[in-house]
C-alpha cells in the first residue's frame, strides 16, 4: 500500500463527479430558505464518517441485512427523485425534522454520502490502493466543506432569479441522475434473477 498520485487524482476526479457538491448549490440554498439550518462542518464531518464506514464494512454491513448493493442504490434513487420534485415544481415533500437541521438529513445523507457515493467507494476499492481512495475522499469532502460554507456568499452573487433559474436546472439533472441510478442498477437486478426464474 503505497501513496500514488495519480490514483489520487483518478479517485478524486471521480468521486467530486459523483458528490457533485456544485450542483447541489441550488438545492442547498432551498433547504436554507425553507429555514433549515445548515452546519458546514458537522455536514462535512458525518458525511465522511459515513464514507470511511462504507468503505470498510459497506459490503458485510449490507450483506448482514440481506441487501445487495444494487437494492441500496435502488432505494437510493428514490430518495433523490423525491428531492429532484420539489427542486423542479416547487412542492415540498420531504420532512425536515433531525434535530439538527438539514445537516444530517438530507446533506450528509443521502446528498454527500449516498447511494451514488457508497457504490463508488467499493468499485473504486477493486483499482486502487485504499490510501489513495482515503486521500481523494478526505479532498473532497473538505471542498463540500468550503463549498457549504460559502452558499450564502454564492446566492448573493447570482441574485434571487439565478439561485431560481440554477434550482430548475440542477434539479432536472437530479431527476436525471436519480433515473440514471434506478434504471442501471435495475438491469443488474433483472440479470441476477431472470436466470434463476428460468432455472
Amino acid at each position: 500500500m503505497k501513496i500514488d498520485l495519480l490514483q489520487i487524482v483518478s479517485a478524486f476526479i471521480v468521486l467530486f463527479a459523483v458528490i457533485d457538491i456544485l450542483g447541489s448549490i441550488p438545492l442547498i440554498i432551498d433547504l436554507k430558505k425553507k429555514g433549515n439550518k445548515i452546519n458546514a462542518l458537522q455536514a462535512a464531518s458525518i458525511s465522511l464518517g459515513i464514507l470511511l464506514l462504507f468503505f470498510f464494512l459497506g459490503e458485510p454491513l449490507l450483506g448482514l441485512f440481506g441487501v445487495d448493493i444494487s437494492s441500496f442504490a435502488i432505494a437510493g434513487s428514490f430518495v433523490l427523485l423525491v428531492m429532484a420534485f420539489e427542486m423542479i415544481f416547487g412542492i415540498h415533500i420531504f420532512k425536515h425534522d433531525s434535530p439538527a437541521g438539514a445537516s444530517i438529513v438530507p446533506i450528509a445523507f443521502p446528498l454527500i454520502a449516498g447511494a451514488g457515493s457508497f457504490t463508488t467507494i467499493l468499485s473504486l476499492r477493486a483499482e486502487f490502493d485504499s490510501i489513495n481512495i482515503i486521500i481523494a475522499l478526505v479532498i473532497n469532502i473538505i471542498i463540500v466543506f468550503l463549498v457549504l460554507r460559502s452558499t450564502d456568499n454564492v446566492e448573493k452573487i447570482i441574485g434571487e432569479g439565478g439561485v431560481y433559474v440554477l434550482q430548475k436546472f440542477f434539479g432536472i439533472i437530479l431527476l436525471a441522475m436519480a433515473i440514471r441510478l434506478f434504471l442501471s442498477n435495475f438491469a443488474n437486478l433483472l440479470t441476477q434473477f431472470l436466470p434463476a426464474l428460468k432455472g
